[in-house]
């Protein structure tokens, strides 16, 4: 049984920095892609940035580029983390750590994903 466990989140102000971290356990290989995806209320679900699995690949939203990095533990590479800088309130949303079989499948987005977790929540106040 695959489980993608998210941990880290919380609540910062704005300009401040957290981190998101995933877990993944009962993938059959390790070159899935994994990534993060983010829903605030009443708004769909957006990607927020991806990595595949040697980390050769590495894609963002442009509403984070320059200040969330995406990382991916390089041995067992089960482990993927998020470093959110420069938080905006409009950041705050519940975070999805995600997995999908192979890049192509991560770029085709939510529809795309084989595996995901149950949220963390970001909450950054003004």
């Amino acid at each position: 049984q695959v489980q993608l466990v998210e941990s880290g989140g919380g609540s910062v102000q704005a300009g401040g920095s957290l981190s998101v971290f995933c877990r993944a356990s009962g993938l059959t290989s390790s070159d899935y892609a994994m990534g993060w995806f983010r829903q605030a209320p009443g708004k769909e679900r957006e990607v927020v940035a991806g990595i595949n699995w040697n980390a050769n690949s590495i894609s963002y939203a442009d509403s984070v580029k320059g200040r969330f990095t995406i990382s991916r533990e390089t041995t067992a590479r089960n482990t993927v983390s998020l470093r959110m800088n420069n938080l905006k309130p409009e950041d705050t949303a519940t975070y999805y750590c995600a997995a999908a079989r192979s890049w192509g499948k991560w770029g085709r987005g939510v529809n795309g994903m084989d595996y995901w977790g149950k949220g963390t929540l970001v909450t950054v106040s003004s």
